[in-house]
């Protein structure tokens, strides 16, 4: 809120009012608009100011002269700015939607009428359910940023071209064709756009979604269909060759293309299991899905792996995948010993380990294998050991992994939370391991407790 005894001011002058009115709209265009409005209230001067406003923030949540208003009042207040707005152009609009529920139609005019104000910015925040008009929305093309938090149908044309977006995120939406008779896939061109964010999203479609844009760097996407029909999974196909980093998040019943992934530098993927596909059809399913999703990251330098309930039913994830050529950090936090050492042999740059969990078992013939591998004699540098539960397996392993990386610099033991209110003398148990063999003279070993400990 901005006070006239607080202007900067030179003498008697006051410097802040006697500027222009665009200047003034732009400074108080970095307010909540309803703040901006109050200012009204200040002199004459500024009873008109905030119509140069370039920036709306509406949030139904704040307070209006230390109260909170009510639905109709909010409603009245947003109409009333949107209809004495003196600039043409809009840059950007957000809309906080979580007090009161609220008229589809009426959201919708909000939306539509900054829309054709040259647009670049468009945030839309709801907890309830609204039926959003999405003509006008894929027909923007002043739009450069676009993220929509809230329960909605989209219905997304056949093709959608909006030249000027370089951000898209969306949450909690359903996407629904216009065309459901159509074969052909619903093609998103982003000619600029640079990141993709899409999670919780419900993709209701016949067709196969291709996203076209050739300069995106970020894609990331949570799907989850435990809920869905199991009907419409349509595969999701993103072209573009200048991906450097890329998350997933779901149950891999829906396909993920990546038609170029040898650009991927940073791979993210959390992965879990239903426990209602337990069956064999489903799990080996699960293996080929999995494979096939793993494959496409075969050039990345840092790779997360957070599997859950994944290689307890299905134990032949991580084998017949192609080497990891460039992968420098793999972080696990599921996974047994015989998975480990195969990722580790097809890994022969890998510099750092990052074991959330520990392993689930080890057997002893994987150790007593002729071949060591191969990052272990020129690049293995950092191993860090979460969940150590101080078993013969996990033991076992840490003596190997002394014995046996020649570089190895670090060695962090983080001990499983539960040991503390175990009979287990950890000194000892430290003792032990800090007397164990080390191939490299450089490797120092840390020991510490859970977090939260």
């Amino acid at each position: 809120m901005v006070h006239s005894d607080a202007a900067t001011a030179v003498g008697e002058i006051d410097m802040i009012s006697n500027l222009h009115e665009s200047i003034l709209g732009h400074i108080l265009s970095f307010l909540p608009t309803i703040e901006s409005v109050q200012t009204g209230v200040l002199s004459r001067r500024w009873i008109d100011a905030w119509t140069s406003i370039i920036n709306l923030k509406f949030d139904d949540s704040l307070l209006f002269h230390g109260k909170k208003m009510q639905r109709e009042q909010f409603v009245c207040f947003v109409n009333r700015v949107l209809l004495h707005l003196a600039n043409s152009t809009i840059q950007s609009f957000s809309l906080c939607l979580t007090s009161f529920n609220h008229d589809s139609s009426q959201v919708n005019a909000w939306i539509s009428s900054v829309l054709h104000r040259g647009l670049q910015k468009l945030h839309i925040q709801c907890y309830d359910k609204v039926l959003l008009s999405s003509h006008s929305l894929f027909s923007c093309n002043s739009l450069v940023e676009l993220k929509l938090q809230m329960k909605c149908t989209l219905n997304v044309p056949i093709s959608a071209f909006l030249p000027n977006l370089q951000s898209f995120s969306i949450s909690g939406v359903k996407l629904v064709s216009d065309s459901p008779t159509d074969s052909k896939d619903i093609t998103l061109s982003f000619p600029v756009l640079k990141v993709f964010e899409a999670r919780g999203c419900e993709w209701l479609t016949m067709q196969d979604i291709s996203i076209q844009a050739p300069l995106l760097e970020k894609f990331s996407i949570a799907i989850w269909n435990t809920h869905s029909n199991g009907k419409c999974k349509p595969a999701i196909k993103d072209f573009s060759s200048k991906l450097t980093d890329f998350s997933y998040e779901g149950d891999l019943e829906q396909e993920i293309n990546l038609l170029h992934p040898s650009s991927i530098r940073s791979a993210s993927a959390v992965i879990v299991v239903d426990e209602d596909r337990k069956d064999r059809l489903s799990m080996e399913k699960l293996v080929f899905q999995a494979q096939m999703f793993l494959r496409q990251f075969h050039q990345v330098e840092r790779l997360k792996l957070l599997f859950y309930k994944v290689l307890i039913h299905a134990k032949d994830v991580f084998t017949h995948l192609p080497a990891f050529g460039k992968l420098t950090y793999l972080q696990l936090n599921e996974v047994t010993g015989e998975a480990l050492f195969h990722l580790l042999h097809h890994s022969p740059f890998l510099s750092n380990l990052d074991l959330l969990n520990g392993v689930s078992d080890l057997n002893e013939d994987v150790l007593k294998a002729p071949a060591v591998p191969v990052c272990f004699l020129s690049s293995f540098k950092v191993f860090q050991f979460n969940g150590f539960n101080v078993k013969e397996h996990e033991l076992s392993l840490v003596k190997f992994v002394l014995a046996n990386a020649a570089v190895l610099e670090q060695m962090k033991i983080c001990t499983a939370f539960w040991l503390r209110y175990s009979d287990i003398n950890m000194e000892k148990v430290k003792q032990q391991i800090l007397s164990l063999p080390k191939r490299s003279s450089f490797s120092m070993i840390e020991f510490c407790n859970a977090k939260g400990s």
